[in-house]
């Protein structure tokens, strides 16, 4: 085993961490390093956080016309793309959808809205209705990604029931304006602050291929280890005609497992889980990501594309021999 991994491999699983420079060597590994650094990565997932796999699901709440220029964005109104446009759902929809994942096995039903916030108003409350809704009917953990929100609406969510408050910085902050010039930042780290000022799990993680580094995917690794999120969504570009990003190359299936791998290594007690593009990027190596230190993956539907088929994911689940964790976000 290479020195450098063998002896952050030994830090690490002794309760130390990784730091930066460490991380960017460890970068440039190829051929049997990299599969050592795979080897390593299960190792701590497996030493921190079990032998267990979490799912989750995501209904499309209320689709498209956000004002946002998100790059990547389908919904964005500055893309002409073929991505559906409907007002918030009813509260039935989104209880039986809840319900519907929960019978498929995910242990958390996050309701995703357009858009750059929701405010106090009809929709507010139409959405706490149906946390409400969910957690009287069913065991699933319910949890929420509704933009970029300020305190007294996380409380607000908190109070009607959500677990988790999902909301991605998406990519690097050296690397954002490239993305987005509609919002700064500094609003999405704080609407993760504010989430979990109101006692809300917090999902943060990124979209993966968008053009950046990966010494800039190591920054937002190290962003989300300062602002101590609970669980780390990574998503891999899947590109949309009509959107800036249409044209985007695919990452390598090795490319996404590095930087899977790499996650575990700076963040080795958090949930990793591996959700938008993994059927385009990972292709015939996506269950490598549980043995590259992924303990979560999204199944169904995506939020304006289709995901796999769910029986597909249970049979690879049961093939690794991994158990799928109860619920909980």
């Amino acid at each position: 085993m290479n020195p450098l991994l063998r002896d952050v491999t030994k830090r690490i699983l002794g309760n130390g961490t990784l730091f930066p420079h460490e991380a960017m060597e460890l970068a440039s590994f190829s051929g049997t390093d990299l599969f050592d650094l795979f080897a390593a990565a299960s190792r701590m997932k497996e030493f921190f956080v079990g032998n267990t796999v979490h799912l989750c699901s995501i209904i499309n709440a209320k689709s498209g016309r956000c004002r946002e220029d998100c790059a990547f964005c389908a919904q964005s109104i500055r893309h002409e793309t073929s991505a559906p446009e409907y007002p918030l759902i009813s509260v039935d929809a989104m209880t039986t959808a809840a319900l519907r994942a929960e019978r498929s096995g995910s242990g958390c039903f996050g309701i995703v809205t357009s858009g750059t916030g929701v405010a106090n108003g009809p929709e507010l409350e139409r959405i706490c209705a149906a946390l409400r809704s969910i957690r009287d009917q069913g065991r699933i953990s319910p949890s929420c990604s509704l933009g970029i929100i300020d305190r007294e609406t996380a409380g607000k969510l908190k109070d009607a029931g959500a677990v988790t408050y999902n909301h991605n910085l998406e990519t690097a902050r050296s690397f954002f304006p490239a993305i987005c010039t509609t919002h700064d930042y500094e609003e999405d780290v704080a609407t993760v602050r504010n989430a979990k000022a109101a006692g809300l799990r917090v999902c943060c993680g990124g979209i993966f291929g968008m053009g950046e580094s990966m010494a800039q995917r190591i920054e937002l690794a190290f962003t989300l280890r300062e602002l101590d999120v609970d669980s780390v969504p990574i998503n891999f570009l899947n590109p949309v005609p009509g959107t800036r990003l249409a044209h985007a190359d695919f990452l390598t299936p090795l490319e996404c497992l590095h930087t899977i791998a790499l996650f575990r290594l700076i963040l080795p007690a958090k949930k990793i889980t591996v959700c938008g593009g993994r059927e385009r990027n990972l292709r015939d190596l996506q269950s490598w990501m549980f043995l590259a230190g992924a303990n979560g993956t999204m199944i169904g539907n995506y939020l304006t594309t289709s995901g796999r088929d769910e029986m597909l994911d249970h049979r690879m689940l049961k093939d690794l021999g991994l158990e799928i964790a109860g619920c909980g976000c």
